[in-house]
């Protein structure tokens, strides 16, 4: 019933659900229909007299299958979208992060309770788990980034903890062929060495300072921009640290030419920046991928902007400075 105490601990799972969901889907909107159709099976379960037990057990196979069921769906399918593909951004506020100095910034960044876990789900781990079939992803998902044991990764699945141990090496080496397995989230101190990069690498690019931006850029970063035909943005992914840094000291001038503000942020558990309109409209999310390098120092090996209108609007009211005209 609802306000009951049973509820209530329902009700505390949704992080946990919104990150499988997520993790399943790459989709902010899409993950939280998947778990509002959760508890909505979870209420017409309970009103045709079903028994449940387990509440997590039982609202992680729902939300799992259900996200089987969209990846396996025709209307999801990839092979057509427009240049790189990068899933809706999870922004969060940053904390100690606060605005680029000169810059003016907008609050509210939500949505911050799907936060929990989502952060350990970067752009990058998400664009590996598409190479993946929907159960190879559920498997490996369930076992990498949420620590479940095989026999709980059966029950959640519907296959036989044999055949997951098999899905999980069989997928486990797909995602080590086409890049490194995920990290576990950053201690605090590389949290905060991760803040500090981001503070300074915005800065600098906003400043045109291209010897900074130079020294904080790994040898071989990559630049991954999503406009989905629908934005203006690189067409392929830009790597080099000198053509990295033309890019975004290019870019961010014709941004502050047009009055576009920066709000430093986290985005899926990485530092990164939200840019604004001078109406305070979304433009578009850029998220650091950072890694430590030979001296120890925190270096950006791979950005990711997410500038495909379709992908901002949950963070609010989306801008058309970089929207291409309809056709």
């Amino acid at each position: 019933m609802p306000g009951s105490a049973d509820e209530t601990v329902a009700a505390g799972y949704r992080p946990l659900l919104f990150s499988i969901a997520y993790g399943m889907t790459g989709s902010v909107g899409d993950a939280e229909d998947i778990v509002q159709d959760a508890f909505l099976g979870l209420t017409r379960a309970r009103q045709a007299g079903t028994v449940i037990a387990d509440l997590k057990a039982y609202l992680a196979t729902a939300v799992t299958r259900l996200g089987i069921s969209y990846l396996s769906s025709a209307r999801v399918r990839r092979v057509t979208y427009v240049g790189d593909w990068l899933p809706e951004p999870v922004v969060v506020p940053a904390g100690e992060l606060s605005g680029v100095q000169g810059l003016s910034g907008v609050e509210g960044l939500g949505p911050a309770e799907h936060a929990e876990l989502a952060d350990s789900l970067s752009m990058a781990f998400l664009v590996l788990l598409e190479t993946l079939s929907p159960v190879e992803r559920a498997v490996f998902m369930l076992r990498e980034v949420f620590g479940y044991g095989y026999p709980d990764v059966a029950r959640i699945t519907g296959k036989t903890e044999v055949n997951c141990r098999q899905i999980f090496a069989r997928a486990r080496q797909r995602i080590a062929a086409g890049g490194p397995v995920r990290d576990s989230a950053p201690p605090p101190a590389r949290r905060a060495e991760g803040e500090q990069l981001a503070r300074r690498f915005f800065e600098a690019a906003a400043g045109g300072d291209m010897d900074a931006l130079l020294g904080m850029l790994a040898p071989g970063v990559v630049l991954h921009a999503d406009g989905g035909g629908k934005a203006q943005t690189i067409g392929k992914p830009l790597a080099g640290r000198q053509h990295v840094t033309r890019m975004l000291v290019g870019l961010l001038r014709r941004a502050q030419n047009m009055g576009v503000s920066i709000r430093l942020a986290w985005v899926n558990g990485q530092p990164g920046a939200v840019f604004y309109d001078a109406e305070g409209r979304v433009v578009s999310v850029i998220e650091l991928d950072t890694v430590p390098n030979g001296d120890g120092a925190v270096v950006v090996q791979a950005m990711h902007a997410v500038v495909n209108p379709d992908k901002l609007g949950h963070l609010g009211p989306v801008s058309d400075l970089a929207r291409l005209p309809s056709r």
